[in-house]
């Protein structure tokens, strides 16, 4: 497996967050398969991709969303994904940040382990990208979420993302493996469950709505099965407005 060559700007960059950034733990590695598989995580915003990068404790690659490797695409999207929901009032602060952060996640997204997204005609060099990727022996790590309300861990699943194991089992005869994934900063934890297997015999729409349930199902029961702690949501809202992963009595909520 080759590494990726990265440029001085990055590794200064990655040197400076490691410092300033908490060190994560990892529960549950031992059900990590042996073979390539897809992590399926909650996006717990900055923080899936940061602990994913950092402390992930199997080669992998990261899906990222192509507008935030683009020069001209980075501020439109950034200003939309990630300070659309502010009052109004920042709204102007916040989009003259989204120009500002554009070389900083140029830089990032292009150096780091990732594989770019799109939602457009360019889905198929995603796929493509992926295969490769899992071909070489490196997992890929996706945070599938939108928003759209799911519970009070998740919010629901796009369930395109399950086409790449329909992909890589045409181009290798193997049926991919999904692992649940559940982040939770205030724990400083990443914790993996039981993995399930896509079915190459069963038809595609199927597979999407019974490995993206069982992901839901799976990662919900494992932040709830955890002491009570804030979930950091998909959505970038006030932190007095976090989720718990139960009610004070320890029940599910």
């Amino acid at each position: 497996m080759e590494e990726k060559q990265v440029t001085r700007s990055f590794r200064v960059i990655k040197w400076i967050v490691q410092k300033v950034y908490f060190k994560w733990k990892v529960s549950g590695a031992e059900l990590l398969p042996a073979e390539p598989c897809v992590l399926v995580g909650n996006h717990c915003q900055i923080h899936g991709p940061l602990a994913c990068e950092f402390y992930t404790p199997i080669p992998r690659a990261t899906w990222c969303a192509g507008q935030m490797m683009e020069w001209k695409e980075v501020p439109g999207y950034a200003f939309q994904d990630f300070w659309s929901q502010k009052p109004k009032w920042t709204h102007p602060f916040f989009k003259l940040a989204s120009y500002l952060i554009t070389p900083l996640a140029v830089c990032i997204f292009n150096n780091a382990y990732t594989i770019p997204v799109w939602r457009d005609t360019r889905i198929i060099q995603t796929f493509k990208k992926t295969i490769s990727c899992l071909q070489d022996g490196r997992s890929v790590v996706i945070f599938p979420e939108y928003d759209a309300p799911c519970n009070n861990i998740l919010y629901a699943f796009q369930d395109r993302f399950i086409d790449v194991a329909k992909y890589y089992y045409n181009k290798t005869g193997k049926e991919l493996l999904f692992v649940p994934m559940y982040l939770a900063p205030s724990l400083r934890t990443m914790y993996f469950g039981e993995a399930v297997r896509f079915h190459a015999d069963a038809p595609l729409k199927e597979e999407r709505e019974r490995i993206c349930r069982e992901m839901t199902e799976r990662i919900t029961d494992l932040a709830r099965s955890l002491p009570r702690h804030r979930v950091t949501p998909y959505r970038n809202i006030p932190k007095r407005l976090y989720p718990y992963n139960t009610d004070q009595q320890g029940e599910s909520l």
